[in-house]
């Protein structure tokens, strides 16, 4: 079963920072694709960043350019979410899938977990 668990969230001012880390359960997570997705409340489920199973390539949502940065640490089994300049628009609950073998692709592997939430305001 590809069992993934969201961990990092909370409450945060505008312009804060969190690292979300997403970590597998029962199975290595080095020969996939990981992405991230949020949904806001009222919102469609819309992803944000993805990374290749070796992190040698990522992709962002227009909207976190420059903000997020995606990484890994296949030796932790474990892929993170770097949240600098937050906004209240980031809000929401944050979730971590597989996104194919090796390279990121529309490919949805397993399900969703519960998340974690990110509440940005002040």
């Amino acid at each position: 079963q590809l069992q993934l668990v969201e961990s990092g969230g909370g409450l945060v001012q505008p312009g804060g920072s969190l690292r979300l880390s997403c970590a597998a359960s029962g199975f290595n997570l080095d020969a996939y694709a990981i992405g991230w997705f949020r949904q806001a409340p009222g919102k469609e489920r819309e992803g944000v960043s993805c990374i290749s199973s070796s992190g040698g390539s990522t992709n962002y949502a227009d909207s976190v350019k420059g903000r997020f940065t995606i990484s890994r640490d296949n030796a932790k089994n474990t892929v993170y979410l770097q949240m600098n300049s937050l906004k209240p628009e980031d809000t929401g609950v944050y979730y971590c899938i597989a996104q194919g073998r090796y390279y990121c692709s529309g490919l949805r592997l397993g399900s969703w977990g519960q998340g974690t939430e990110v509440t940005v305001s002040s």
